[in-house]
């Protein structure tokens, strides 16, 4: 049972609140590095754990993240002037490099001109994977920025959805986690068919079982946990079962299970207590889809499917233009896209759902040991404890992988997708007080 306060603990994320601190601790994306791509161009505004902040790629091709408002009167950055090695505001001149140093105030007299070694907020970052990344934790315990799952060679082909979600950022990566919910509410793009293991076409996902309800095993690890979907396959199902294992790498991804295209992962991050930024992102050593291919796959389409913010034009208000002459002919949620089929449910919850009210089942293990982690991460954090997925063992998130596909039933679950790597630094999670405890 999840009380109030668990609830509370779990979702908050603006100011000195736990969940945010640990946060804090991780490489944050700021943005998606094809919004930045040119130099000297507009700033992006952006808005992460509740703070408002700006992105810009300088004259000489650097990046910086600043606070959006201008310390000396608080005009919106955002609208800067973009030039010679900095961001200068449209307000009174006042200019920054990347780093927050104050280059000029031309405003002030010369007599009077205020000292310019006042430095503005501002932000480490590193671009990698398709993203602007930011440290917005202390300088005592920053670290050096580690590559995603994603990016395991710079020729990777990357694809990313991005779209703004307006609700709290557990509720929907509890939904990323939720192996469940695809068999109903995906139903009619991830179709049973006779193939061999998750196929990816055009326009469906087909898979190899009409099992909609899988047994769930449940595997806690150093960086968050794996848990397997085990469904009953359509061929060979007296002694096979069709297995998709996902990953939750603490605080805010999940690696989904891939199928014969590309791989795939999310990450749910927090805006503030009561919006999400959701990233969706294919890729493959070799294969892939194109970034195009993708969006539209996903109606998540800028100019189409979403505005120059990401905000979708099919909402809670408009009831995500459900086709209901659709459904009566057999398509099941009568809504485009995955995103949105998860999103029509993540939102009509309300902000912040009450899990309070929830009723639990076999189906939910993942849900359940993901709020049980994360809230006694946050009880821990609170205590003086490090921020969840900082503390070894570590496991190289390149090192860390899903999987899907048709196995003898004897295999054993814990043992597939898994590097060694990852296979060396297996640990469990003391269910008296969250501790990672290794076993070798």
């Amino acid at each position: 049972m999840v009380t109030r306060e668990d609830n509370d603990l779990l979702t908050r994320v603006e100011g000195d609140v736990p969940m945010g601190q640990i946060m804090r601790r991780h490489w944050l994306p700021a943005c998606m590095s094809e919004e930045v791509a040119v130099a000297d161009g507009a700033p992006v505004r952006t808005r992460m754990l509740g703070e408002d902040l700006v992105v810009f790629r300088d004259s000489e091709g650097r990046l910086g993240v600043l606070g959006e408002h201008c310390p000396h009167r608080r005009a919106s950055l955002a609208f800067g002037r973009n030039e010679e090695s900095g961001l200068r505001c449209l307000y009174h001149g006042w200019k920054f490099d990347v780093g927050g140093n104050v280059l000029d105030t031309p405003c002030e007299p010369e007599t009077g001109r205020l000292k310019l070694e006042r430095k503005h907020k501002s932000y480490p970052v590193h671009e990698g994977g398709g993203f602007v990344w930011i440290y917005m934790g202390p300088r005592e315990t920053f670290h050096e920025f580690e590559p995603p799952n994603w990016a395991p060679a710079p020729d990777t082909r990357i694809s990313i959805v991005k779209m703004h979600t307006p609700c709290n950022w557990a509720q929907v990566l509890e939904g990323s986690i939720d192996s469940a919910h695809s068999s109903s509410l995906h139903s009619s793009i991830m179709r049973p068919m006779d193939v061999d293991g998750a196929k990816a076409t055009e326009d469906l996902w087909p898979r190899p079982s009409t099992d909609t309800a899988p047994r769930m095993r449940f595997q806690p690890t150093s960086f968050g946990f794996r848990y397997a979907a085990v469904r009953t396959p359509n061929t060979n199902a007296a002694t096979h079962d069709y297995v998709r294992i996902t990953l939750f790498v603490a605080p805010f991804t999940v690696i989904i299970p891939p199928n014969d295209q590309y791989k795939l992962a999310q990450m749910l991050f927090p805006i503030d207590d009561e919006n999400t930024m959701f990233y969706f992102i294919a890729w493959h050593e070799t294969k892939g889809i194109d970034q195009d291919s993708w969006r539209k796959f996903c109606y998540a389409r800028v100019g189409i499917d979403l505005d120059e913010n990401y905000r979708k034009i099919r909402t809670l208000e408009n009831r995500f233009l459900q086709d209901r002459g659709a459904m009566r002919q057999g398509d099941f949620t009568g809504i485009k896209g995955i995103p949105a089929q998860d999103m029509a449910m993540w939102e009509s919850m309300g902000p912040i759902t009450d899990r309070t009210e929830d009723n639990l089942g076999a189906s939910d293990i993942a849900v359940i040991q993901f709020r049980r982690q994360m809230i006694q991460a946050a009880r821990n954090f609170r205590d003086g404890g490090a921020a969840i997925g900082t503390s070894e063992p570590r496991v190289p998130k390149l090192k860390l992988s899903s999987f899907e596909g048709i196995v003898p039933k004897s295999t054993d679950w814990r043992t597939l997708g898994v590097s060694e790597e990852e296979r060396k630094s297996h640990a469990t999670v003391d269910s008296a007080d969250g501790r990672i405890i290794v076993r070798r």
